[in-house]
Formats: C-alpha cells, sequence, structure tokens
C-alpha cells in the first residue's frame, strides 16, 4: 500500500483556491454595481484645476 501525497492534494487545493479566487475578484471588477465608482476614480484627476504657474513649470521665465 502506498503512502498518500499530502504535498500533492495541498497544491491541488491552493491552485483551486487561488483560481477562485481570481474569478470573484474579476467578476467584482467588471460587474455593473462598480462601474460607476471606477468611473469617477478614472476621471478624478481631470476634475481637478489645471495649475499654470504651479509645479512642472519652472523652466518658464517670468517676465513682471
Amino acid at each position: 500500500m502506498s503512502e498518500f501525497n499530502w504535498s500533492g492534494l495541498l497544491g491541488s487545493i491552493t491552485t483551486v483556491v487561488a483560481f477562485v479566487a481570481f474569478v470573484g475578484i474579476c467578476v467584482w471588477a467588471y460587474s455593473g454595481r462598480r462601474k460607476r465608482a471606477f468611473e469617477e476614480a478614472a476621471n478624478a484627476p481631470f476634475a481637478l484645476p489645471d495649475d499654470a504657474a504651479g509645479r512642472g513649470n519652472e523652466h518658464r521665465v517670468r517676465h513682471e
């Protein structure tokens, strides 16, 4: 009688749990209930006012 391979069983269970978690995250991310929140997050940088005199414009010379 051969010994049972616990390592193989544990590896298989881990693979199945990881796959189920992956599918669950994909379903959650692409569900219709999350669409509005993701659209708001995607457009958040564009909702900020432009800062023409602020950071990133150090190369400009001011003529006062």
